[in-house]
């Protein structure tokens, strides 16, 4: 994480994350494109942050980001327990179409990488009809692994400027920090399921359970036989992790 941009820090459970609001990352990450710095940008969330503490390679990826955004409200609400001022939750998807809204108005190229061909393909179509000023750099599905550098070829170019990865984590965290420095974009964004979501083949939670963290409860029972375990399992190991945490902040405090 630089130190150099003027986002509120905080630490938790052993990682730095800004503690911004939406529109103060929107901004910072305009300000950036326009005095041509390069930025990495990840949002974290609850399976992030525990698969972190023992993935090496994803911890790696996340901390070498220049912004690192809270999303899931396991975080955000684990965070305020431990004494932390968090204004709001950065939803990664939220963000993604914010800046290709500004995207579309400055008239910057975007590189759309991740999902199946007829996805992302869709997903174009659907913002090029909502923003017909979106300059399309160019797309391309998200099952390349036999042929990286040829996909590493085709972004670099395209001459895009921003570009945004839906590919599932770790695998999207690690890929953009290994070929960072070929890409030759100035903002790159992993966003998840996010092209499935804008391309309409999955539906997110409604805004009441995203407001109530329970986001991940819709996924669920979207998708149970997938779902159930990695989430009793992760938010389980997050529970205890969150433990931990409040009962060390409980001994500084009471230290003072």
């Amino acid at each position: 994480m630089q130190k150099n941009i003027k986002l509120p820090i905080i630490e938790f459970m052993g990682f730095c994350m800004h503690a911004a609001t939406m529109q103060e990352t929107i901004e910072t990450i305009m300000e950036r494109i326009e005095q041509s710095f390069f930025t990495q940008h990840v949002v974290v969330n609850v399976a992030k942050l525990v698969n972190m503490k023992t993935d090496s390679s994803l911890r790696e990826s996340v901390t070498s980001c220049d912004i690192i955004n809270i999303d899931g409200m396991g975080v955000v609400l684990g965070a305020r327990l431990c004494g932390n001022y968090v204004p709001e939750r950065v939803a990664g998807i939220d963000l993604f179409l914010a800046l290709v809204k500004e995207a579309a108005q400055r008239k910057l190229p975007v590189f759309f990488l991740g999902a199946r061909e007829v996805v992302v393909a869709e997903m174009v179509r659907r913002l090029l009809d909502l923003h017909p000023g979106l300059v399309l750099a160019g797309y391309h599905h998200g099952y390349f692994w036999d042929n990286e550098e040829d996909v590493i070829n085709k972004i670099r170019a395209s001459q895009a400027v921003m570009l945004f990865v839906a590919i599932t984590s770790p695998k999207k965290e690690n890929f953009i920090n290994r070929w960072k420095d070929q890409l030759g974009v100035q903002f790159v964004m992993g966003v998840g399921g996010s092209f499935d979501v804008v391309a309409g083949k999955t539906k997110r939670a409604p805004l009441f359970l995203q407001k109530a963290g329970l986001e991940w409860l819709y996924r669920v029972w979207q998708e149970p036989r997938r779902m159930w375990k990695r989430y009793l399992i992760t938010n389980s190991k997050y529970l205890a992790m969150l433990l931990r945490e409040l009962l060390a902040a409980h001994s500084r405090w009471r230290r003072f």
